[in-house]
């Protein structure tokens, strides 16, 4: 080989190589850019607020960066008339199932309407001086999880009373998959307002978008909807909650958890409420269901249920799982349904709410007779392939 040649083939190596080290800083780069979320891009709404009374749906998930919507919108001069806060408050304080009251935000003076006990809907003389209404706040992922109720309801209110509805969406963090029964006709809830399989697969804003869309709300009515999206997302991203969602969730692990643990909550087994690692761990207070694993305790702002509080608890310890590896699974709650049938005992003692987590009387029954995850997953195929064949409608971020 020449001297030339040489000099050629060593030149062309150097340039593939570049480029190739170019392409993966690229690829990385693509990785690496952060997600702006629908509130972050006020130039997008603001212009729907000029001049008009706004109502927020907001918790303590509701930030710019890192102040409060409702405080950036007051130094913008946005015309905030009123708060209205879902289950766990404005504040995200206080425990599940907790009834809120109405009171006066200490910081800006402005009413609080609570959107969970009686008054889960805005009334229409609660809705009257208001000209839009904005929900932004940071979802779970499971349809039983409360917020997706209450933006359901709160769409209801604008669709009654011609009111405007903006959706800043933000990020899924179980937005990578789609998973569990679909709720059937008979459980609708609270806990089950739409449809919906228990790992949903959708942003807040497509979720709103999907009831317009099917006409969920009453009497077929469609809210004028404003989804402001978020940008540089994907389904696929692993997404880290900067603000808990709930007391009660307070990581990631407890969040990809929650849907295979949220059962628990009807039998009298301790999913750790009353620990600093609650739906981590599954447990209770017999030694034939494990290792000692904690004593559950009263924590402010982590309340819990008080049947086991003081008990020493055994089970299965959690902690230690990687949250990109789980997903939605029953062989927790089959392990446990399997040693409470051993003692001669039932592991569910509230058959109506285990039903309506469910979604449906089907899956208490299949666990019952013994049936496995794999015989009753596939059950739910049929139903679970026309949803996810409706959810491609409503997508608008790739998956």
């Amino acid at each position: 080989m020449n001297n030339y040649n040489f000099l050629l083939i060593t030149f062309l190596v150097a340039v593939s190589c570049s480029n190739v080290h170019t392409q993966k800083n690229k690829a990385l780069a693509v990785e690496t850019i952060p997600i702006v979320m629908g509130a972050e891009q006020y130039e997008k709404y603001f212009p729907l607020l000029e001049n008009k009374r706004v109502g927020l749906v907001v918790n303590q998930s509701s930030l710019v960066k890192n102040e409060h919507l409702l405080d950036f919108l007051l130094e913008k001069g946005i015309k905030v008339q009123k708060i209205f806060a879902p289950e766990h408050g404005f504040r995200g304080n206080i425990d599940r199932g907790k009834h809120i009251n109405n009171e006066l935000d200490e910081k800006t003076g402005l009413p609080i309407v609570s959107m969970y006990g009686k008054n889960r809907r805005p009334t229409d003389e609660q809705m009257a001086d208001i000209d839009v209404l904005i929900f932004d706040i940071q979802d779970a992922g499971a349809r039983f999880f409360t917020y997706i109720s209450s933006m359901h309801e709160a769409m209801e209110a604008c669709a009654k009373n011609n009111v405007p509805f903006i959706v800043l969406d933000r990020p899924n963090p179980l937005g990578d998959y789609v998973d569990g029964p679909v709720r059937k006709e008979g459980f609708k809830s609270f806990v089950g307002m739409h449809p919906i399989p228990i790992v949903h697969g959708l942003t807040v804003g497509e979720l709103a978008k999907m009831i317009n869309g099917e006409k969920w709300l009453e009497d077929g009515r469609v809210c004028d909807l404003t989804v402001i999206p978020m940008k540089n997302y994907k389904h696929s991203m692993h997404y880290s909650l900067p603000v808990k969602p709930s007391p009660n969730l307070p990581n990631d692990l407890s969040i990809r958890l929650y849907p295979s643990l949220c059962f628990f909550e009807a039998t009298e087994v301790s999913v750790g409420r009353g620990t600093k690692f609650p739906f981590q761990v599954v447990a209770y207070p017999d030694p034939d269901f494990g290792d000692s694993l904690f004593i559950p305790h009263d924590i402010p702002g982590m309340q819990m249920d008080p049947i086991q509080e003081g008990k020493v608890c055994y089970g299965i310890d959690l902690r230690k799982a990687n949250p990109d590896t789980v997903f939605f699974t029953l062989k927790y709650l089959i392990n446990f349904a399997e040693k409470f049938k051993e003692k001669g005992d039932t592991l569910v003692t509230k058959v109506r709410w285990f039903n309506l987590l469910a979604g449906n009387d089907e899956l208490l029954k299949q666990i019952n007779n013994g049936l496995s995850e794999k015989e009753i997953k596939a059950s739910w195929k049929p139903e679970l392939d026309k949803y996810k064949a409706m959810r491609k409608k409503y997508l608008l971020y790739p998956l």
